[in-house]
């Protein structure tokens, strides 16, 4: 009997599609894989296996193969298949989108800071997927939702650039992308502190708090959570606090912010992760009303995704974005340079 299991996902980005790792019995008889994986994964069309093929995204002993391939014994199968939130009666709203690139395959979006990306609880409108509903004169159907075309998430008071699919094909090749980790990614954090390194790497497993559900939590010993890696890069010091590049590795929940608040460098009014309160500095009248003023300045984390680069699904070519600091946080980085330059003073 073959051995068939859901395989680990990659991450935030792997709840937004499926990894299956099935490996064929010795007694296997030849048979097209995309006949075979349509009656051994559930809920799965044809043309959906057929497409993920295409996208290379369907491997038989670790090389990408065709719809046509021929199952045979011991086979070592491992499929990917977007997997898209199930959102039902998406309501188009009108809505304001700062678009950075379309065509007729994708969209990059620079999502602003209190955006939420997509209906959930406690936010069933007002979304980002509900104003390109709008934007999108038809979204492709997938077993009767509306197809919101996500391959990755930005936090709600977190601003940058996010791309999304308008098609299966390029759905399918970008969450390949993401889960292989080629896809460029680079924030630019305002943090509480003074790096002792110009760079430097931070590796921990990052899970759930084990006491509170909403907050994340690095676990150096790995004994809980899953791998991540963030590498970071001091751009400017401005004495209390810090503006640093993060590049990620793997595409963890909270992954930034949970990782610098390990290492001591909370992020700016991070308030989930301590950001929120004076980290660093003598607090005296004066300079707590200037931290108060900052944080009325930008009042969300001071953390934006200000590169995005990937292969063109279809026209094969390395497509690099980027966006300026969006008007809070350059205001808010302003005022810190002014406050280092009068202490020099």
């Amino acid at each position: 009997m073959d051995t068939f299991q859901p395989a680990e996902n990659g991450g935030e980005e792997g709840k937004l599609y499926e990894h299956f790792l099935i490996t064929t019995d010795k007694g296997q008889e030849p048979l097209r894989i995309d006949k075979f994986l349509l009656n051994r994964i559930e809920n799965v069309s044809r043309n959906k296996i057929q497409l993920a093929a295409k996208a290379g995204t369907i491997l038989a002993n670790g090389k990408p193969v065709k719809p046509n391939y021929k199952v045979r014994p011991h086979d070592e199968i491992t499929v990917l298949l977007p997997k898209p939130p199930e959102i039902h009666d998406l309501k188009p709203e009108p809505m304001t989108l700062d678009i950075v690139y379309e065509d007729d395959q994708l969209l990059v979006v620079n999502k602003p800071a209190g955006l939420v990306v997509h209906p959930g609880s406690g936010n069933y409108s007002g979304t980002l997927l509900n104003g390109l509903a709008y934007h999108f004169e038809n979204l492709p159907q997938i077993e009767g939702f509306m197809r919101p075309g996500l391959v990755h998430r930005i936090d709600k008071q977190t601003s940058g650039l996010l791309v999304i699919a308008k098609t299966e094909l390029t759905m399918t090749h970008l969450a390949k992308q993401f889960y292989d980790h080629t896809v460029k990614r680079r924030y630019v954090a305002l943090v509480w502190g003074d790096p002792d390194q110009d760079e430097g790497t931070i590796t921990g497993h990052i899970g759930r708090n084990l006491r509170y559900r909403k907050r994340m939590d690095v676990f150096p010993d790995g004994d809980h959570g899953k791998h991540a890696i963030t590498h970071y890069k001091v751009l400017e010091r401005l004495g209390y606090v810090c503006l640093v590049q993060c590049r990620l590795e793997t595409g963890r929940t909270h992954q930034i912010r949970v990782h610098m608040q390990h290492i001591g460098h909370p992020v700016f009014n991070d308030e989930t992760y301590g950001g929120d309160s004076i980290v660093k500095g003598t607090v005296y009248t004066k300079y707590k009303q200037f931290v108060e003023n900052c944080f009325k300045l930008m009042p969300r984390q001071a953390l934006h995704a200000k590169v995005l680069g990937f292969t063109h699904p279809v026209s094969g070519d390395w497509m690099e974005l980027e966006t300026p600091l969006p008007e809070d946080f350059q205001k808010t980085l302003e005022k810190w340079r002014n406050y280092t330059q009068n202490l020099i003073k």
